[in-house]
């Protein structure tokens, strides 16, 4: 031990009485409030350094929640009456932070989960997270005598309790699609994860790719910061106006489902949305059969709703091309045989979970897409202890409901239970 080491490694084991949360977005901290209410303790851990880093991290600035506020509220806490109907992001970020400290919510970050897996010999989940800090905030026995007096150490703590919750969400991981020639071309080419204004492509044209709700407002803000965006639409969607007949468009949807079937519900979105927006395909924008409501209960597929950019498509002021065959230096070939010049491609092309990535079992999660096996409103509860929050396709809606059930399940367990250990920490260098 003559000389000091450039990184050292520490490991720690923590038995947590009460559920473990992977995540500490809008899901994590939902299900950690309503653990609170029902008197069961939990520790939440993150990868980032802050709550909902998605949120913070990778969006654009422009971006508003895309349905009114009182159906994006948190359990036991609502928004602030001096919010508008759509907040900002800013907003939103503030509300969650404000709902932490609200609910005593202190997650712990910059912790990986590299892996969480059942110990049938225990029955106990070990939840392994790696994280790195300096390594004097670790010992001082380690500058003293351990060769560790500078740079970082690499601290990996395994969590034993009695039940997962699965918080990550469905937005975890960008999904980049493979494009032949992607490596030809010689101008930016970002994930919308990476993109925060039109203001650095003024006066550029930006093919954006992907026709969601994301790829739409990236496209209206390129155009209100002039720029020439092009869209490419590879699959039907449905265009709904945000609001109608002086609602949003989903309220009077959840309001109408309440006293009519979805079909009809779906007919009469289109006949106003038609009325109000006209023939989308004429523009290169075609319908799916299946109605909106329909298709996202069947497939999960959300419909977009427009805040101004159709009327930029109609205008000429965005252009809409069908798939990509391939990308060249300077410029994108369409299946349709066109081809353009780009100075940029922005793709809005989604995200994915992450959790086959670290959760190690078969049964409740899918490997191909991660999310859970059996569909909503059943998707929320495993075997073992294992649970979901946030995997529902609904939004901050699904996720308060799948928050609330989850507590109760687990609140019934915890009172079950005649004794409790008291949390205890080891810890043990290597």
């Amino acid at each position: 031990m003559g000389k000091n080491m450039d990184c050292c490694s520490s490991r720690r084991r923590v038995y947590v009485p009460g559920p473990v949360v992977v995540g500490a977005g809008p899901s994590g901290l939902a299900v950690a409030a309503c653990l609170k209410r029902k008197g069961v303790p939990s520790v939440i851990v993150e990868r980032s350094n802050c709550i909902a880093s998605l949120w913070q991290f990778k969006t654009y600035d422009r971006l508003r929640l895309h349905l009114p506020k009182e159906f994006c509220e948190l359990p036991f806490m609502g928004f602030p009456a001096d919010f508008p109907k759509y907040p900002t992001k800013s907003q939103f970020v503030q509300y969650l932070e404000d709902y932490a400290a609200e609910f005593g919510i202190s997650p712990r970050f910059n912790q990986t989960v590299s892996s969480a897996e059942y110990d049938p010999t225990l029955g106990f989940w070990r939840v392994r997270t790696t994280t790195t800090t300096a390594a004097s905030t670790i010992s001082t026995n380690y500058n003293k005598g351990f060769g560790c007096g500078g740079g970082e150490v690499a601290v990996e703590t395994e969590y034993l309790c009695r039940w997962v919750i699965a918080a990550t969400g469905e937005n975890a991981e960008a999904v980049v699609p493979e494009i032949g020639g992607i490596g030809e071309f010689v101008g930016d080419i970002r994930h919308t994860s990476l993109y925060k204004s039109g203001q650095e492509f003024e006066g550029k044209r930006v093919l954006v790719v992907g026709c969601g709700n994301s790829g739409m407002e990236v496209c209206l803000d390129l155009c209100n910061h002039n720029a020439s965006p092009s869209l490419v639409v590879r699959d039907k969607v449905h265009i709904l106006p945000r609001e109608m007949l002086g609602k949003s468009t989903f309220g009077l949807s959840m309001w109408l489902l309440k006293w009519f079937p979805i079909r009809l519900v779906d007919r009469f979105l289109l006949i106003v949305s038609w009325l109000l927006l006209g023939d989308t395909s004429r523009f290169g924008l075609d319908r799916p059969v299946l109605g909106p409501l329909e298709l996202k209960n069947l497939s999960g597929k959300t419909p977009v709703l427009d805040v101004g950019t159709l009327a930029k498509i109609k205008s000429g002021d965005i252009k809409v091309f069908p798939a990509i065959k391939r990308l060249k230096r300077h410029a994108v070939e369409f299946v349709n045989g066109i081809t353009e010049k780009f100075d940029a491609i922005i793709l809005a092309t989604g995200y994915r979970s992450n959790v086959p990535s670290w959760l190690k079992e078969g049964q409740m999660f899918s490997k191909e897409d991660g999310l859970p096996k059996r569909p909503f409103p059943n998707g929320w509860k495993g075997e073992c202890g294992l649970y979901a929050v946030g995997f529902t396709k609904r939004g901050l809606l699904g996720a308060s409901m799948d928050a609330k059930r989850i507590a109760e399940d687990i609140e019934r367990c915890w009172k079950a239970e005649a004794k409790h250990c008291t949390p205890f920490t080891t810890a043990f260098s290597s």
